[in-house]
């Protein structure tokens, strides 16, 4: 559940810290007073997108940060032990958004992406915001709302998957049916260019091999003439060659070592250069007898490298990048002269997968017609509770009239009220008035948030729209959702404000020409004197306190 949250500099929030408890806690305050900057506050912690403006006026940036307890939060644990972030029973989110805009998050003091800190807030924190009845009349959200009542995802996945399988092949189907006379075209093409390379047959390695040999032999007689001339220095020269000269430097090496030991290394070392000098002008001598200055391979050779690099420039690419080339294009063209067979092989492909996807849209079909009686049903219960006595609301499921099959499946999902007796269910877009669309959405709301698996819920004035003796029913059904766990309510309704174990208030004060919002928790006198000032009236009387504090008894009895 929420702990606690605390805020800088966010909107007209100059620094506020709040703590919460489990049970219903209720925020109230005059309009404008920003009750609901608090929920903002929280949207953005869970992920939503951050805005300059969102930073107050005359701050740098704005920084919030939010402490969970995870004793009630099973999905929240999975996710920080898969992140390795499971330190201990509490997880801390902090976001500071910049003046210009940029935002950084944190999750127990690691950095973190905004698209990981919405997975995460999904598990933590479930938002029922007061505009929700604007969405309620499209139908990806009814279908949406159905399939998360009757717990649709396995099936639906299903369907998904079943659906993208058979796209897939229906689009190879469609890709290799366009092959036309210009597609037969592209086959000799294709041919022709294989053929090609083929007789080129062009060796792994050779273009390396063939430009070291075209250098050596352009060289050749350089080669030649400098190593032999290199051979008569080391060896055959008559006069001063390097091994005569060795020689005669170590004979005499020896000889010096007879009288003082210490020349002794130095005529090893001598032997040794000797030796290796002749070793030298042997290995010369053999690697002289290899070359050979031959025309008629320098021609080969070079006429062998132009046809690579004229093939190359055919297909505007580097000599080295035609063998993948090659494999490329022989590729395309089996594929291309066997797209007949592989034609026959995608359509039967295309009927299983087709049959398959029949089957998971059918079995998904019949749990959403199932789940709808069920979500009718409920959602009937309590708009029946709300003002609407005679109301019926009816969840139908429709087969696509085209047949067509769709990631979401083949059904219509559409959301019908019969508001009075001797009326027929019609769309909610063509029946509902303004207070009756908010007192559906509101049912819809309770329905939803009794099958979520989310410690903490938050409403932000969804009881808008109604009064009297149907905001204490509202209440009612807000405070049974907290028993569970945790429950926000920002009202304005004194009737829900009674049902609550906890009450905040919210008020604007203002500081040396600075506007900011405070947050306080009322003891019970002080919650009485809130009560009677949202029931109405510029004075305060005796009566009207004795009103809030019978509601509040009565509450508490209940």
């Amino acid at each position: 559940m929420l702990a606690a949250i605390t805020i800088r500099n966010f909107a007209i929030i100059d620094e506020l810290e709040v703590e919460f408890d489990r049970g219903m806690t209720v925020l109230s305050g005059e309009t404008g007073a920003g009750k609901s900057i608090l929920v903002d506050a929280l949207n953005l912690i869970l992920g939503d997108r951050a805005d300059a403006d969102a930073v107050r006026e005359g701050a740098d940036r704005a920084d919030i940060s939010a402490r969970f307890g995870l004793d009630d939060a099973p999905a929240a644990r999975e996710w920080l032990a898969a992140h390795e972030l499971d330190e201990d029973d509490e997880c801390v989110i902090r976001r500071v958004v910049a003046r210009e805009g940029r935002s950084r998050s944190w999750v127990n003091g690691t950095p973190m992406p905004v698209r990981e800190l919405r997975a995460l807030g999904e598990t933590l924190v479930d938002i029922h915001g007061q505009h929700a009845h604007q969405s309620l009349l499209k139908r990806a959200h009814q279908r949406r709302l159905l399939d998360e009542y009757g717990e649709h995802e396995t099936a639906r996945v299903a369907v998904r998957d079943a659906y993208e399988a058979l796209r897939a092949t229906r689009a190879e189907i469609a890709r290799i049916e366009q092959v036309d006379d210009a597609g037969d075209m592209r086959v000799d093409l294709l041919r022709y260019q294989v053929d090609e390379l083929a007789a080129l047959d062009l060796g792994e390695h050779e273009i390396e091999a063939l430009e070291a040999e075209h250098k050596r032999l352009a060289s050749a007689e350089r080669l030649i003439g400098e190593g032999q001339r290199a051979l008569a220095l080391l060896f055959e020269a008559e006069e001063g060659a390097a091994t005569d000269q060795l020689g005669g430097a170590e004979r005499l090496l020896h000889e010096l070592a007879a009288i003082d030991a210490g020349f002794e290394p130095i005529a090893e070392l001598t032997t040794s250069a000797r030796i290796q000098t002749q070793e030298a002008a042997e290995t010369l001598r053999q690697h002289i007898d290899t070359l050979d200055i031959d025309p008629q391979r320098f021609h080969e050779v070079e006429q062998r490298l132009a046809s690579i690099q004229d093939l190359a420039r055919k297909h505007h690419c580097n000599a080295a990048e035609l063998p993948g080339i090659t494999q490329r294009l022989g590729a395309e063209l089996a594929e291309l002269e066997g797209a007949g067979e592989r034609l026959a092989e995608l359509k039967a492909t295309a009927e299983r997968q087709a049959a398959a996807y029949a089957e998971a849209a059918a079995e998904l079909s019949a749990a959403r017609r199932e789940a709808a009686g069920r979500l009718g049903t409920a959602i009937t219960d309590i708009i029946r509770t709300l003002g609407m006595p005679e109301g019926t609301f009816e969840v139908r499921v429709t087969p696509d009239a085209m047949d067509r099959p769709a990631a979401t499946g083949t059904d219509e999902i559409d959301f019908l009220i019969a508001a009075n007796p001797g009326q027929s269910a019609r769309p909610l877009e063509r029946v509902a008035s303004g207070g009756e669309l908010s007192r559906v959405s509101l049912a819809i709301e309770v329905v939803a948030a009794s099958r979520t698996r989310v410690p903490t819920l938050v409403f932000d004035e969804v009881d808008t729209g109604i009064g009297g003796g149907v905001a204490e029913i509202v209440g009612r059904q807000l405070r049974a959702l907290g028993d569970a766990g945790q429950s926000l309510c920002v009202t304005h309704l004194p009737q829900v404000a009674a049902q609550a174990e906890h009450h905040l208030h919210v008020a604007k004060q203002v500081d040396a020409g600075q506007t900011a919002t405070r947050i306080s928790t009322l003891d019970p006198d002080a919650r009485i004197e809130e009560i009677a000032r949202m029931l109405g009236g510029v004075e305060l009387t005796a009566q009207t306190r004795a009103h809030a504090t019978d509601m509040i008894e009565r509450a508490a009895r209940a």
